[in-house]
């Protein structure tokens, strides 16, 4: 037999042993392409600022690798309403939102927290004055309204978690936090109302209630046991909807709570006892008729 002939033997017998794999992998293929693209918007909740090791442990990617899909985040620390609204007119973002089947939105604590909280904490402890948080809540209304508009004119079919804001804080400053929160998780449940069957809420404030456990040092996002609640929250609800079949979190890698000096935050809470002790004279300064 010539070398030509024995050459030719040899790759036929190669490629009849390869077949069964190449035929596997061109089933598989397809499965591939079918799984459903998982999508994080918003603020530094959605990135996993509590974490030192956000990217394996935010719990998006838990709820990924929980429910094989493939994945993105693209949630950026400190960002309002306005700012994510002028994130999706991004072309990577339009790409993501376009190839979503599933996003979800942690949105809105920037807007109270950014928006000269030192006064709106004046007004509420030593006045009693809750109108700035007022202004924010339907400046929050208004922004969500356009958010879910620009996702529905680059994808009508994606299913839109929408998640409702927790409140971390203890004292003085829990009071305040909460005018925040009470109108921002006032506004999601209002969207659904007006716009039936354009979002799905996650319950994340009723999820996180372990004041020490679920929060990192800064008292502002979800530690690594935090962020493994949100989870289950949202793979419940993909359940409920037939996108997941267990509700149980795959920890691929486990969350590593950020160290966060507490010192400023601390501060935050000295200030809203010094407002309160002022509210005292403030009283008495402007009686109430």
């Amino acid at each position: 037999m010539n070398l030509k002939k024995l050459l030719s033997l040899l790759l036929a017998a190669a490629m009849l042993f390869c077949l069964p794999g190449l035929t596997a992998l061109a089933e598989e293929a397809p499965e591939a392409a079918d799984r459903p693209f998982y999508l994080v918007l918003g603020d530094s909740i959605g990135y996993g600022s509590g974490l030192a090791n956000p990217r394996e442990a935010v719990y998006g990617k838990i709820v990924a690798e929980t429910n094989g899909y493939d994945y993105a985040n693209d949630a950026i620390p400190g960002y309002t309403t306005g700012a994510l609204l002028r994130l999706m007119q991004t072309d990577n973002v339009k790409a993501d939102i376009e190839q979503a089947d599933i996003i979800s939105i942690s949105i809105g604590g920037n807007n109270f927290l950014l928006g000269n909280l030192p006064q709106l904490m004046a007004d509420v402890l030593v006045k009693n004055d809750d109108a700035g948080f007022a202004e924010i809540g339907e400046g929050y209304y208004e922004d969500l309204c356009e958010i879910i508009a620009g996702i529905r004119a680059l994808n009508p079919d994606a299913v839109i978690l929408m998640q409702t804001l927790y409140n971390p804080q203890t004292g003085y400053t829990e009071q305040v936090y909460s005018h925040g929160t009470d109108w921002i998780n006032g506004s999601v449940p209002r969207y659904d109302e007006e716009h039936p069957g354009e979002i799905v809420i996650v319950d994340v404030a009723a999820a996180l209630t372990d004041k020490d456990a679920d929060f990192a040092a800064d008292r502002i996002h979800p530690s690594a046991a935090g962020n493994e609640k949100i989870a289950v929250a949202v793979l419940e609800k993909l359940a409920e909807l037939g996108l997941g079949e267990t509700t149980v979190p795959t920890i691929t890698t486990p969350g590593l709570d950020a160290r966060i000096p507490g010192m400023a935050f601390n501060s935050v809470e000295l200030f809203a006892r010094f407002l309160h002790f002022l509210s005292f004279f403030y009283a008495i300064l402007h009686p109430r008729a």
